[in-house]
This record gives C-alpha cells, sequence and structure tokens, in this order.
C-alpha cells in the first residue's frame, strides 16, 4: 500500500480540511454558548465577540446556527443573547443523571492511598448522618464503619460538615427535633458551642470530630455540594487518635477539603463562601 493510501485509509469520505472547519466551528459554538451560561443577563453580539476573541461576523454567524437549533435565543427588545431552552434541558439532564456517589469511590480510594486512613461518604437523612460508601485503611487498627449505619449529625465528622451549611431555619427545625444529646464527653452539646463550631467549619471548609463520636477515634470531613451550594454529601477521613494527633487534623483536613472540590466541580456543583 502507498504511503498516500495509508495515510487515508479507514477515513470516512469526504474526511480532511473540513472536518477540521466543522470541529472547528463546534469549539467556537460552544465556547459561546459557555460565556452566555456564565451571564444570565444575557450579552450583546459586541460583548460577546469580544470576550470570545472572535470577529463579530463569525461570532453572528455561530450565533445564528445556535438559534436554528434552539441552544440560543435572542431578546428582541434588548437585543442581547441568551441561552435557549434547549441547552437548559441538557445542562439540567446532567443534574439529573449525576452520581455522586459513583463520582466519588475513586477520591475515597486516592485518600486511603494518601493518608493510610479509611474514607466514608456520607449523606443526610434529616437529623442524622448516613454512611453510604467507604475505602478501609490497610492498617491492622482502623475504624471502619457498617454501610448504611447513622451518626448524630452533631456528633460525627461527617454530620458536622453537612450540617454546617445547613440554612438557618433548617438548622433550628433539626435542633428543636432532635436535640443535642451528648454521645462522648467531647460532644458539643449546647447550642452556643455547636454555632461556634459551625462558624469554624465554615471558616476552615472542613469539620473536625475530635474524639465526639467515639472515644480514640478522630475525623476530618469536608463538604461535597450541588450547583447552588447545597451539600449534597461530605466525605472524612478516619483513625485511631495515635495516628491522627491534633496536628495532623489540619494536614488532612486540607486535604480532604481540596478532594471534596474536586468531586463538588466533577458534579457541575459550586463551593459556597464563608458565612
Amino acid at each position: 500500500m502507498s504511503e498516500g493510501k495509508r495515510r487515508t485509509a479507514g477515513r470516512p469520505a469526504g474526511s480532511g480540511k473540513s472536518t477540521s472547519g466543522h470541529s472547528q466551528s463546534l469549539v467556537r459554538g460552544l465556547n459561546l454558548l459557555e460565556r452566555l451560561a456564565a451571564s444570565p443577563g444575557g450579552l450583546a453580539l459586541s460583548e460577546l465577540a469580544e470576550e470570545a476573541d472572535f470577529a463579530p461576523s463569525t461570532t453572528h454567524r455561530l450565533l445564528q446556527a445556535l438559534q436554528s437549533q434552539g441552544f440560543v435565543t435572542q431578546d428582541s427588545e434588548l437585543g442581547v443573547w441568551k441561552i435557549d431552552v434547549k441547552t437548559f434541558r441538557i445542562g439540567n439532564s446532567f443534574l439529573e443523571a449525576r452520581d455522586f456517589l459513583g463520582t466519588s469511590r475513586p477520591f475515597l480510594r486516592r485518600l486511603t492511598a494518601l493518608t493510610g486512613e479509611t474514607a466514608n461518604l456520607g449523606v443526610r437523612d434529616d437529623g442524622t448522618a448516613v454512611f453510604l460508601a467507604q475505602s478501609e485503611s490497610p492498617q491492622m487498627m482502623r475504624m471502619i464503619t457498617r454501610l448504611g449505619s447513622r451518626a448524630p449529625l452533631h456528633a460525627s465528622g461527617v454530620g458536622k460538615a453537612l450540617m454546617a451549611w445547613l440554612p438557618e431555619d433548617e438548622l433550628e427545625r433539626i435542633l428543636d427535633e432532635r436535640g443535642l444529646a451528648r454521645v462522648t464527653e467531647n460532644t458539643l452539646h449546647t447550642p452556643a458551642s455547636l454555632r461556634e463550631g459551625m462558624a469554624e467549619i465554615r471558616r476552615q471548609g472542613f469539620a473536625c470530630d475530635r474524639e465526639e463520636h467515639a472515644i480514640g477515634l478522630h475525623c476530618v470531613a469536608a463538604c461535597i455540594h450541588d450547583e447552588h451550594g447545597i451539600p449534597l454529601a461530605a466525605i472524612s477521613v478516619s483513625g485511631p487518635v495515635a495516628r491522627i494527633p491534633e496536628a495532623r487534623l489540619l494536614e488532612l483536613g486540607q486535604l480532604v477539603r481540596e478532594t471534596a472540590a474536586e468531586i463538588t466541580a466533577r458534579l457541575g456543583g459550586r463551593v459556597p463562601e464563608a458565612w
């Protein structure tokens, strides 16, 4: 087979420069969609062209193509361009289909590999934290939580991380219904101590459980957030105090916080700013 034939073997008829051109147009169109999605009020043609660094004529041609397929629309009164219903539907289908459990598992395994400790994922079920996934520590002495088991929100790392970002009225409701029972002598059992703890969690981006759920056990946890900044779940790293002393809590907390932020980004979520 000649060199020229080898280069073209397997290509669809008509491929070549035109394919490259179509790909470039697709990338440019997606670039415009991304910029419009970030501007809910819409953008004028000149603004969009400047942001994307395209010629106005190119920008207009791409917008017309996107408009013909229902991805963008032009406000007849203001003249600005906005995303249209089809773009919204595609984005919404992603949110509905996202699997935070499956997405998180490789990150839990990575946390265990980096720390040597057990990593967990839990969600809030009203006034309790429920553990749904775990990557076990290889150490002989390790923390193991049975999947499906529960812990009080106020007395666990995962629970406190989830609790810290709740709206005030939801937090008040949980406190009224559940109270603050002491699980160990270190449990935050007064509204004042709990609120102080919640403020610290929001400032540093992670929660610490200092033998509040089990004597001899330390834990750090951070939230995975949805697109509105609301907690979807929380991940944690837990282990015996002998291996996770106070000095290591902050180091692990930063790692867990960064990992939770990675998962949040992978799921299309948003990490809220501290209150």
